[in-house]
């Protein structure tokens, strides 16, 4: 069974830093690309970042220089480091597991609230 597990998330101030993780189970971790997407009330869910099998990592454009995305494939973890958050960065953020090669083979884990909010 694919388990994506995201610790609980968190409240913090405008300008404050946040970290998020998800810690895959069930699947070979480095087959996987490990993007995280995220969610605002009454909007799309929408790419945040995205780090590759390879350790390639891409940003959306709102989150770049902001955030960092990182990966262990020891540990089948992956990290969302996030910085000078602001309010617009409110959202249910969900980690990913996207299958490298098969398309279509893809898990999501629950998705965890992260408010910025003074």
């Amino acid at each position: 069974q694919v388990q994506l597990v995201e610790p609980g998330g968190g409240l913090v101030q405008p300008g404050g830093s946040l970290s998020r993780s998800c810690s895959a189970s069930g699947i070979i971790f480095c087959r996987y690309h490990m993007p995280w997407y995220r969610q605002a009330p009454g909007k799309q869910r929408e790419l945040v970042a995205r780090i590759t099998s390879n350790g390639m990592t891409t940003y959306a454009d709102f989150v770049k220089c902001r955030f960092t995305i990182s990966g262990d494939n020891a540990k089948n973890t992956v990290w969302l480091q996030m910085n000078s958050l602001k309010a617009e960065d409110t959202a249910v953020y969900y980690c990913n597991a996207a299958h490298s090669v098969i398309s279509g083979m893809y898990y999501w884990g629950k998705g965890t609230l992260v408010t910025v909010s003074s």
